[in-house]
């Protein structure tokens, strides 16, 4: 009797969110969702024999969900020897910095007049990362962070930026692997990120982007230095 990996049974449980109709976008949307989970970490080799097995779609409709994925830079391929789960470099995490700034903090500092539910979605958020943490459920923080900064982007209401935001927060996921410690790395940003939000509801736009920004270089350094402690040590 043979084990299979743990990411394989997750993709297991997802068969149901896809339907004999399903499209190699629809099972893109759920591998990506895994790299955002954290279940999917950096290196992973992907079968396409046991993804395709747990999520019951066919071997080209898994092939163009892994192409659509190598585009977004969630996966290479290698010839030869299969699709990975990419794992990314320091530039690669300065990259993505200067990327979030660009989106989350122009969202933040133009959203004066953004959807109360909008609002509420980032404060929803904070508070789910703080419920987390006061179980010590310190994975689940990191997810309730992407989901923070996710919905900071979603104060410029525009499917576009919503998009872009998926995308980036799904290869920013893949960088948080380098830190041994999910404790000490999530922590301290619970209450950096109660400060923003309470900012936000506050109405104090110009307040919480400078204090986002603050936040960006404070994570961008750690995580970087985490890099390069790793690869040279």
């Amino acid at each position: 009797m043979t084990t299979s990996d743990p990411w394989v049974d997750l993709l297991t449980a997802d068969r149901a969110l896809l339907d004999r109709t399903s499209t190699a976008e629809r099972v893109a949307d759920v591998l990506r969702q895994r790299v955002i989970d954290g279940a999917l970490a950096p290196g992973t080799r992907l079968s396409e024999e046991s993804a395709g097995k747990a999520l019951a779609v066919s071997r080209n409709t898994l092939r163009e969900a892994f192409r659509l994925l190598v585009h977004e830079r969630l996966l290479v391929h290698e010839f030869h020897r299969g699709v990975f789960v990419r794992v990314l470099s320091a530039d690669d995490v300065i990259d993505l910095y200067r990327i979030r700034r660009l989106l989350e903090t122009s969202a933040v500092r133009r959203a004066s007049g953004a959807a109360p539910e909008l609002v509420a979605a980032v404060d929803g958020a904070v508070a789910d990362g703080e419920r987390a943490a006061e179980n010590e459920r310190w994975g689940d923080v990191g997810t309730a962070n992407m989901r923070f900064h996710e919905a900071l982007a979603a104060l410029a209401a525009s499917p576009r930026v919503n998009e872009t935001m998926r995308q980036l927060l799904a290869e920013l996921r893949l960088a948080f692997h380098v830190m041994s410690r999910p404790r000490e790395f999530h922590e301290p940003y619970l209450e950096l990120n109660r400060e923003i939000a309470d900012l936000i509801t506050d109405g104090s736009m110009d307040a919480a982007a400078e204090r986002l920004d603050e936040y960006f270089d404070a994570a961008e350094t750690q995580l970087v230095a985490a890099y390069r402690n790793h690869n040279t040590g």
